[in-house]
């Protein structure tokens, strides 16, 4: 279905292998600072004072938040998270475990009951990844990894398939990925000398599975418009926002359909769901149904690079 959806380009890579090649391709012409954090923000006239959690201050000319779903520059710029955040009433969880069986390569299986969805599928050096997505009705989740581990218990303890042994597999992980599904909505993305991209502008939710690509074309985007304003930031922010907003806004409506897809609230909202899925094998189906949310039909522009530049 993806592969019809994207005329065959689809591929699946692992943030973190993302992230380590943009790494290795800035390294040498970028200064990047590990383990710390920005914690103040004091905007000037001709720049920002940013306050390091581990480093004292620094100036910039400009800030720009990329730091994701809880990101502190927004918060430090914009202000907290819940006047931005609207939850979809999920939560998620996901961990990883070596050498699991069965081992279905390249299969996406989904296990669900009302309200509840844990899938596997697999990863390279024979790694699993196991994906749960549950309804919450209560505020907020916790946050310590045996009150999470004993919520998703609570909540599975009585599944078929093959949850008793991924509940096995859970009480032996201390990494576990755990929070809310949530989006964040904003009327603007940027403020002073300060944007935000990403997640940390307009996350669409983990479950509609864009969040990488969404960062990188907002990055590009802004990127490519500050070069073109020749310095006017505040033009610059101003066109990055206009190119992107319709296509972000368009991201986020399938985003929310999308989660009641992954694990609907009753047993007649799955059977449906199992139905529609099952269509589509039917060539053309998924893309009639789909594919304005899955696909992406921007045209990115081209701001003629100069080699100096990247």
């Amino acid at each position: 279905m993806f592969g019809e959806l994207t005329n065959g380009r689809y591929v699946t890579l692992a943030r973190s292998d993302l992230s380590r090649l943009l790494f290795e391709r800035i390294k040498d012409t970028t200064e990047i600072i590990f383990g710390n954090e920005i914690v103040g923000l004091e905007e000037k006239s001709d720049g920002v004072r940013v306050r390091l959690k581990h480093g004292g201050e620094r100036k910039f000319d400009l800030v720009v938040g990329a730091d994701g779903l809880h990101s502190g520059v927004r918060r430090l710029a914009f202000g907290p998270q819940h006047q931005f955040e609207k939850k979809l009433g999920y939560a998620v969880a996901a961990f990883e475990v070596e050498g699991y069986r069965p081992r279905d390569e390249d299969v996406y299986l989904m296990y669900g009951r009302p309200g509840r969805m844990v899938g596997r599928f697999t990863l390279h050096r024979n790694r699993t990844l196991f994906l749960f997505v549950f309804v919450v009705d209560s505020d907020p989740l916790p946050t310590a990894l045996k009150m999470q581990q004993e919520m998703l218990r609570e909540k599975y303890e009585d599944g078929g398939w093959e949850c008793p042994r991924i509940l096995e597999e859970l009480g032996r992980t201390d990494e576990l990925y755990f929070d809310s599904v949530s989006q964040i909505r904003m009327n603007g993305w940027s403020k002073g000398r300060v944007a935000l991209t990403g997640d940390a502008a307009f996350c669409v939710s983990l479950l509609a599975g864009q969040g990488s690509a969404l960062a990188m074309i907002s990055a590009y985007v802004l990127a490519g418009e500050l070069l073109k304003a020749d310095g006017r930031h505040q033009e610059a922010f101003l066109k990055y926002e206009a190119s992107l907003r319709d296509y972000i806004q368009t991201k986020q409506q399938g985003a929310a359909r999308f989660a009641t897809a992954l694990a609907p609230r009753t047993q007649l909202g799955l059977l449906f769901r199992n139905l529609v899925t099952n269509a589509f094998v039917i060539p053309g189906l998924a893309r009639l149904v789909i594919g304005k949310e899955i696909t992406d039909a921007v045209q990115l522009p081209d701001y003629h690079w100069q080699s100096s530049v990247i």
